[in-house]
């Protein structure tokens, strides 16, 4: 039996695929502590896994940052990664390093499984050689931000170069993003000098390259080809849900085997807070359509969100609901429009389900792009599209079977990998 000590930042896109690797882990007979933020304790507990929360003074809530900083708000989309990266990412990672140690001097894992976000793991890599330290495996539940000759520079969400031209231009762009992150960087390296240890380089990059192991939720498909990945840098494709025993279907649920094509639109569970940006325009967009659409706000009060917003109008072919788990909605739909977050493109593709995505915050725009490159759906480019260009991108996915066919080529890559089986094997061999 192994000890693995398992962390993840306080999002529902972070920490809940590490609560399916835990409890997966502890299936197999392991012991495993699960440090993160009190919101997700009964989520951890019936993982199996030993849940041991954040301090206080470091407890945000990381779908509400808003609530924490207001001020964020106010800031255009790369600011926001910024600040994200200062003030949620670096500040409390002295604190976090700290209980880390303490944690790991009472429970002696050998393993340490964490994500991207959580810098702070790498302080334990950075200042130990690889035998006196537990090895640290991140799990890459979002695109790989690490710089590469064969792709473009992280965050804008542009496709790789494909001329000499670009390869050029994208060289160039490389410095504009590295000055306009210089003063993210700089923070980042101060907080780390005064946990004792040197920040190594750019910090997409050293997200990638600190870690023993990167382990991806994806296949190559969905990736773009990189000739200089890190040595750690390995696909092991998405993680399989369980479906949700405690979902009652709702009495329309009938209705999405009629024969009719289903539309599932979804700002996932941290960009919904304003349903007006997709979901509503989607539901106006395919009003007069023969299609049933199923709007999943993912939270308890969207479906009278919607009705407030659209005054009342709901079309006569739309489904309003709270939480619906995707493993029992996505095996009917023909398509899904969403805001590009990476689990729930991944969900889809698992289910070989096309796509239409528009996001422009956090990593949506480069999963939003790699959609575009894979063949997989329609790119938006906006997190708020207009109702025709919304209308003309679902006909154009339901009317042309090439994007079914490459979702389904998707669907049956996924199917030759088997994510937990290598966590485990990786884990008993350490």
């Amino acid at each position: 039996m192994a000890k693995i000590l398992v962390t993840a930042t306080p999002v529902p896109g972070h920490v809940l695929p590490l609560a399916a690797i835990a409890a997966d882990l502890t299936e197999r007979g392991h012991e495993v502590l699960f440090y993160t933020g009190t919101r997700f304790e009964d989520r951890v507990r019936r993982t199996g896994a030993r849940f041991v929360p954040y301090p206080a003074e470091a407890d945000l809530d990381g779908a509400d940052l808003s609530a924490a900083f207001p001020e964020r708000d106010a800031l255009a989309p790369f600011e926001r990664i910024s600040f994200d990266l200062k003030h949620f990412a670096a500040d409390p990672a002295p604190l976090h390093d700290r209980r880390l140690q303490e944690l790991l001097a009472e429970f002696p894992a050998t393993v340490v499984i964490s994500e991207l976000l959580s810098l702070w793991t790498l302080a334990t890599v950075l200042r130990a050689p690889r035998e006196q330290r537990p090895l640290l495996m991140t799990i890459g539940i979002a695109p790989p931000p690490f710089a590469s000759a064969d792709t473009a520079p992280f965050g804008p969400g542009l496709l790789p170069p494909t001329t000499d031209e670009e390869r050029a231009g994208y060289d160039a762009m490389r410095a504009q993003v590295g000055a306009m992150f210089a003063d993210a960087q700089q923070y980042v390296e101060g907080v780390f000098t005064s946990m004792g240890v040197t920040f190594p380089g750019p910090i997409f990059d050293a997200m990638c390259t600190v870690p023993d192991l990167l382990l991806q939720l994806t296949v190559p498909a969905f990736e773009y080809p990189r000739s200089d990945a890190p040595e750690g840098f390995r696909f092991i494709g998405p993680l399989p849900a369980a479906s949700d025993s405690e979902f009652e279907r709702p009495a329309w649920w009938a209705e999405l085997s009629s024969g009719r094509p289903v539309v599932v639109v979804t700002q996932g569970t941290v960009e919904n807070g304003d349903l007006s940006q997709l979901v509503v325009p989607t539901l106006r967009a395919l009003a007069d359509a023969d299609v049933t659409v199923v709007a999943a706000t993912a939270r308890p009060d969207g479906p009278d969100l919607v009705r407030e917003e659209m005054g009342g109008q709901v079309p006569a072919n739309v489904r309003l609901a709270g939480f619906v788990p995707f493993e029992e909605l996505l095996p009917f739909a023909d398509v899904l429009v969403t805001n590009a977050g990476y689990g729930g493109v991944q969900t889809a593709l698992r289910h070989g389900v096309p796509l239409v995505v528009g996001g422009e915050t956090e990593d949506k725009p480069e999963v939003a792009a790699r959609v575009e490159w894979s063949g997989t759906g329609v790119n938006l480019r906006t997190a708020r599209p207009e109702v025709s260009a919304l209308r003309a991108a679902v006909d154009e996915v339901l009317g042309d079977p090439r994007y079914r066919k490459r979702a389904a080529e998707i669907q049956g890559q996924y199917a030759e990998y088997h994510p937990f089986d290598v966590i485990a094997e990786i884990v008993e061999q350490a």
